[in-house]
């Protein structure tokens, strides 16, 4: 004998196994008690078994009934999927994705991320917004933003949800003109001459200073500025040193030199609000986040900003043991996400 569920039984169950109360199940799924009760009664007769056991004013699930219930969670939430996006088709429905950044995470970090995305959602459209960390806060919980990927200089209030996805260390980008760009690790003691130039807001500013300057006045910064561009002119120009994220893209002209002891670090989190209902494009983009392989991007990132003639003395510093380039700061997220079937569910 074939058995063929019905969508709407397995809806009213879910229901049911969610609040074991006819009435609030029957009030969430906007039809009567009787009819709820019907339908969950032939959903029995196709399984062959009772799900519901129901005692006085007491309803639980029976063996079968708990036993069936992630299978039927699945089944629906298939099919929900397929109903949206066959929905969206039709209607020509966009998805906007709204992310925010802090300056100092590139949107090269997330390009080839929300590539994947946009093979699975066709109609994806993505709006990226740059704040610091404390506006990009504000922005998510006042809904202008779906998510956001902050370094971990950032106090969190409760609504907001996080997830650690990589830690990285902070280089050294000068010009290569520089006398210090032909070094393949800056010693501490040659930071104390050099000329910064300072990214305004910078939330590891006082903790490079505290690491580096313990015993001295402190970085000598000539020239400041809020533009990540305008500084990597200045920097190619010669006006001074930046203190970078490693992954961040650079000028042709400029050199990313470890720091010994690699003495300055930060992690990137990715947040959104606690308790909102994501959007499919949101639910995957998080999803796709957490399971990315980030040490394998972060290297691509790296060396695809190192020039021919200076990827040996990249390959040096490694060997050298200036510090490893990300560490994996999450449960789970070392794996790589080819596809989205195959996910689990500051500034500066």
């Amino acid at each position: 004998m074939s058995m063929q569920l019905q969508f709407y039984q397995v809806r009213y169950f879910l229901a049911l196994a969610r609040t074991l109360n006819f009435t609030r199940a029957a009030e969430q799924c906007n039809v009567t008690q009787p009819a709820l009760t019907k339908a969950v009664q032939k959903l029995e007769q196709e399984l062959g078994g009772a799900l519901i056991h129901r005692e006085r004013h007491l309803t639980q699930l029976t063996e079968l009934g708990k036993m069936i219930l992630p299978t039927l969670e699945k089944i629906f939430a298939a099919a929900e999927a397929v109903r949206l996006q066959a929905r969206g088709y039709q209607k020509k429905t966009i998805a906007p994705l709204k992310i925010g950044l802090v300056p100092s995470v590139s949107a090269a970090l997330i390009t080839e991320l929300l590539l994947e995305l946009a093979r699975i959602i066709p109609d994806l459209r993505v709006d990226l917004r740059e704040a610091d960390a404390n506006g990009l806060v504000a922005m998510l919980l006042d809904g202008e933003i779906n998510a956001a990927l902050v370094g971990d200089a950032v106090e969190l209030p409760e609504r907001i949800d996080r997830w650690p996805l990589f830690e990285e260390r902070y280089v050294l980008v000068l010009s290569r003109k520089h006398p210090m760009a032909r070094q393949t690790v800056i010693p501490l003691q040659d930071l104390h001459e050099a000329v910064f130039l300072e990214r305004v807001g910078c939330d590891v500013a006082g903790r490079f200073k505290q690491a580096c300057f313990a015993d001295h006045p402190g970085p000598k910064v000539v020239h400041r500025s809020a533009q990540e561009r305008h500084l990597q002119q200045m920097a190619s120009a010669g006006f001074g040193a930046i203190l970078a994220p490693e992954h961040a893209p650079r000028l042709p002209s400029l050199a990313a030199i470890p720091i010994e002891g690699d003495p300055v670090r930060r992690e990137v989190q990715l947040l959104a609000v606690a308790g909102r209902q994501y959007s499919p494009a949101l639910d995957a983009f998080i999803k796709v986040a957490r399971v990315r392989d980030w040490t394998s991007a972060l290297d691509k990132l790296r060396r695809a900003s190192a020039p021919a003639s200076n990827k040996d003395n990249v390959r040096k510093a490694d060997a050298q043991g200036a510090g490893s380039l990300i560490q994996i700061t999450g449960p789970g997220l070392a794996s790589s996400c080819p596809s989205l079937s195959r996910a689990s569910n500051r500034r500066c």
